[in-house]
């Protein structure tokens, strides 16, 4: 490479965006939308040494276009094939077990906290709290306190076997 070509390159990376893209301009004959300083500096390095030097040889060029042939290259997803609908589609209902720690629906809770009653009355679509429904009596434990706590022993409805 020569001497001039190598001081250009190495200049290139002093250089800010906006005087790469003006460069890259000047090199390439065409604007460029990047922003991308080290791709601007890869890219004009490259062209200077194409210009002093010369481009890929004729052999060169025969063995990309050689391999650019060869490479299977697909360029859009393959078609998608059509389902056969099926004839029946089998919904299958699991049994939902309620956990065993909870008292039936209808049923309400009562437990003493900080010198208040709280009462939770137990749903089947949740737990009811002061007129408000709760997915869980963790989402009522952390209403009434403001910290997470788990809602079976914040109402102690934990198992006595265990």
């Amino acid at each position: 490479m020569r001497e001039t070509v190598a001081r250009e390159i190495a200049a290139l990376e002093r250089l800010t965006t906006d005087k790469l893209r003006q460069k890259y301009a000047e090199v390439f004959g065409e604007a460029t939308t990047a922003r991308n300083k080290a791709w601007l500096v890869k890219r004009i390095a490259w062209r200077l040494q194409v210009q002093a030097e010369g481009g890929l040889s004729g052999r060169g060029r025969q063995r990309a276009e050689e391999l650019a042939d060869e490479a299977d290259l697909q360029l859009n997803p393959p078609p998608m094939k059509p389902q056969a609908p099926e004839e029946e589609s089998a919904v299958r209902v699991l049994p939902f077990a309620a956990d065993d720690r909870l008292p039936p629906p209808g049923t309400v809770i009562a437990r003493k906290y900080k010198g208040c009653t709280l009462k939770v009355k137990v749903r089947a679509d949740g737990f009811e709290y002061e007129g408000e429904v709760h997915a869980s009596l963790s989402a009522i434990a952390k209403a009434i306190t403001g910290s997470h706590y788990n809602g079976f022993l914040f109402f102690r409805l934990t198992r006595s076997d265990a």
